[in-house]
């Protein structure tokens, strides 16, 4: 079995895929470019237990609200760079003159409210860990069940997935806990990012590969 289609399967692939010089299909969201490719084989859809990338991630999604995901990820290590590598100690102890060095900070997105959020959320992940033990733990005990997910994933059905039931559980828990930037869709996409769901459409390469890596994955 071959993870690449031949040439005559790649110009009929199903909608919501795309298929590159080397006609290996993928979900068409990362068409752009090559550092987005890389990202959508590598990372997207693949399950993560480290606090610091989590951390990092809800904070980038939160970063992307209104603007393209592809905009933020040629920015992460500018925002990696400006934000201690997302270490929620350091980036806890944040003070107003980091905020407005991080304001001119032309490696980011200079949103003033969007990096205050990133250093109350700092804080906020500094409790949960107190509470849960890691905020990994926390996280993953909102991953949905089996039988609350779509059998087979199409275009037609990815398109109804722009929240779930836990994506908005987990959004309106966050925002008791003080948390900001933590909309629903917000949450879905992190957890589609971070491998809590497995949203590589049907016919994509990755979507295996996605499917192995969760079922080897040890949850917190």
């Amino acid at each position: 079995m071959t993870d690449h289609a031949t040439p005559a399967e790649a110009s009929s692939l199903p909608e919501g895929l795309f298929a590159d010089e080397a006609a290996c299909p993928r979900c068409s969201w990362c068409q752009a470019s090559p550092l987005y490719r890389h990202y959508h084989d590598h990372e997207w859809g693949f399950p993560v237990a480290d606090d610091r990338r989590l951390f990092e991630k809800i904070c980038l999604e939160g970063f992307q609200s209104g603007l393209s995901w592809l905009t933020i990820l040629n920015k992460r290590e500018g925002f990696r760079a400006a934000f201690a590598q997302f270490d929620a100690e350091q980036v806890a102890a944040f003070d107003p003159a980091d905020v407005e060095r991080l304001v001119q900070d032309a490696g980011i997105v200079r949103h003033r409210g969007k990096i205050e959020s990133t250093i109350n959320n700092a804080r906020r992940v500094l409790e949960l860990r107190r509470e849960f033990g890691s905020l990994a733990r926390y996280v993953w005990s909102y991953e949905p069940a089996t039988a609350d997910r779509p059998e087979r994933l199409t275009r037609e059905v990815a398109r109804t997935l722009s929240t779930s039931a836990a994506s908005v559980a987990m959004s309106k828990d966050l925002k008791k806990r003080g948390w900001s930037f933590v909309g629903p869709t917000t949450v879905y996409a992190f957890m589609q990012a971070m491998g809590l769901v497995n949203d590589h459409l049907e016919g994509c390469h990755a979507r295996p590969l996605a499917l192995k890596a969760r079922a080897d994955f040890v949850r917190p």
